[in-house]
């Protein structure tokens, strides 16, 4: 009988990826997933540190897991991602029955670590940055994955003082572009219409060993999106700053490429912006959103925004409110500042803002963003679009999908027709907005 494996995943889209580098791995050895960690023989917790308490989320569900080895001698217990390279030999030390710590910068070991985790009994550890990465696109487990991810650059070598992404994901470190195109075609052969590349800062992207001025994230989108058989592409996350004009005006040449953009600002302050170490200013982003907006006509724009940054006066706050109101983003992923370890900010002398404070104005920040969205859902009801097939909805009877501009759409499968599959795409009438999803019916 086949041993069986399950992973649990936090966070973002390029954890999201490093699952499935881990579980084509497992699945090479022979091992099927489960979606019961009670019949696993391993069990992978993919953690995340970008929010608040995050360590002590990640040793609170290893101490569940833990309760399983009761049952099941021979359970295999990884400690995986952002967290893991962060605790590294101190998460063994905390949990007795944790067998292996794996970093980001070693994912593709997983198969050769849990191997000799076997072999020896030793408990291991598996973290930093080698030079020579291994990143094998025939072990990745797509299945089941309505879009193709593929990864461009890892780590990052922006300074934000908020940020913990640079200790857990370590230094920039960009792929060739024909180690990308290459994964790219491979993709498309397996059937996958959207492509999604990604990155932590994925628009500074360079070509490996040219000189400054060489081949930059303009070029390989041109390169990506002129293949004929990606119907659709997007990318995450921007860094404002590194956008170039000649990355805007792809938006206007490839209609592939998504009319959608995820561009996090974080303040709308200039002041709080600085103390951030974010390197531009609210104008330089607002030409920024003007030229996207020229280049593509209803590009939807999605962002992310920190409050309660310390020193964060009341005028900083109504500044992003303001913000907001000017941009009109299409959606946008707010939080209270965390205090990450390790992290610049921690050295800030300025006033931190009272807890209340900070959910107050977060929950103020919410309610302005939510007449927005509803308001630009409703401007596109009635027209028909694309929407590419994502699973089930929750509501009997119905699938879900997402529109090229990102937004979440729900629509009956009818009788008549037999149910789309997922990653296909199917042209639907929008009949009725919601704050943060849309209704609509299969166009014959």
């Amino acid at each position: 009988m086949s041993q069986r494996f399950y992973i649990e995943t936090w966070g973002c889209q390029m954890n999201e990826l490093d699952t499935q580098r881990m579980a084509g791995q497992l699945m090479q050895q022979g091992m099927l997933p489960t979606r019961v960690p009670a019949e696993a023989d391993v069990i992978l917790l993919n953690s995340c540190s970008v929010r608040e308490k995050a360590e002590q989320k990640a040793y609170s569900r290893l101490g569940e897991y833990r309760l399983l080895k009761r049952e099941n001698d021979r359970l295999r217990i990884g400690f995986c991602g952002c967290v893991a390279e962060q605790e590294g030999r101190r998460a063994l030390s905390r949990v007795a029955e944790l067998d292996f710590v794996l970093g980001t910068g070693r994912i593709g070991e997983m198969g050769r670590v849990l191997e000799e985790c076997r072999r020896t009994g030793r408990r291991m550890v598996a973290t930093g940055f080698p030079d020579d990465q291994h990143y094998d696109i025939d072990t990745i487990a797509r299945d089941g994955q309505y879009k193709g991810m593929v990864t461009v650059i890892e780590g990052c070598n922006k300074r934000c003082t908020f940020c913990i992404v640079p200790t857990t994901r370590g230094a920039e470190r960009c792929r060739p572009i024909a180690q990308i195109l290459a994964e790219v075609r491979h993709l498309v052969g397996l059937g996958f219409v959207e492509i999604e590349l990604l990155g932590q800062t994925v628009n500074h992207w360079r070509e490996p060993g040219e000189e400054a001025g060489g081949r930059d994230f303009a070029d390989l989108l041109e390169a990506v999106a002129s293949l004929e058989a990606v119907r659709r592409l997007r990318f995450v996350t921007s860094y404002p700053r590194d956008f170039t004009p000649r990355m805007v005006e792809t938006f206007a040449r490839h209609e592939n490429l998504c009319p959608y953009l995820h561009l996090p600002v974080q303040s709308g302050s200039d002041a709080v912006l600085r103390r951030m170490g974010r390197g531009y200013e609210i104008d330089s982003y607002l030409r920024l959103v003007d030229g996207l907006r020229k280049a593509r006509p209803g590009i939807a724009l999605s962002t992310d925004l920190i409050v309660g940054f310390p020193g964060e006066t009341d005028q900083d706050f109504e500044a992003t409110l303001a913000l907001v109101h000017r941009v009109r983003f299409g959606s946008l992923f707010a939080f209270k500042y965390s205090p990450r370890p390790g992290t610049p900010a921690l050295r800030l002398r300025d006033p931190e803002v009272p807890g209340e404070v900070a959910d107050e104005r977060l929950q103020r920040l919410f309610a302005a963003q939510s007449p927005i969205q509803r308001g630009l859902n409703e401007e596109l009801v009635g027209k028909e679009t694309e929407v590419l097939v994502t699973g089930w909805s929750k509501q009997p009877g119905y699938l879900t999908g997402r529109t090229g501009c990102h937004r979440v759409v729900h629509f009956a499968v009818g009788s008549r027709r037999p149910a789309p599959a997922l990653g296909t795409l199917v042209e639907v009438r929008l009949t009725r907005a919601n704050d943060h999803s849309l209704l609509a019916e299969r166009v014959a």
